[in-house]
């Protein structure tokens, strides 16, 4: 499922916490979008179009909570941006990082442990 950048806004608001009335939303957002409230609605509307959200009615009010784990999201736009910008080359995507000095000493040996835990993952598969 994509969602964009301004989508992913109110995304963020709901895994946050959740449910939100549209109101709430709205006021939650950072005022240095500077976004009009029909705008915020159109964002909810295509959010609720694509099922990445859902709301229930409570009295007169609509309140929103997310259908799209955050972490599923997390796993389908990493996999999208690594496919789209490094052609699926992972490791091209650490020494783009590494090149630019972007890696901390905490950076490095937590993918040290990753890579640990990944051999250690299948070596026992094998």
């Amino acid at each position: 499922m994509k969602i964009s950048d301004s989508e992913k806004y109110i995304m963020d608001l709901l895994w946050q916490s959740s449910p939100l009335s549209a109101k709430t939303i709205i006021g939650q957002l950072d005022p240095c979008l500077e976004w009009q409230d029909k705008t915020v609605k159109t964002l909810i509307n295509r959010l609720l179009k694509k099922g990445a959200i859902d709301f229930e009615k409570q009295g007169r009010e609509y309140l929103y909570f997310p259908v799209l784990k955050e972490e599923d999201y997390i796993i389908d736009a990493s996999e999208n941006f690594v496919e789209r910008v490094f052609k699926g080359n992972v490791s091209s995507l650490i020494a783009a990082f590494a090149k630019t000095d972007k890696l901390s000493s905490k950076d490095i040996e937590e993918l040290k442990g990753l890579v640990n835990q990944l051999d250690s993952a299948e070596g026992k598969k094998k």
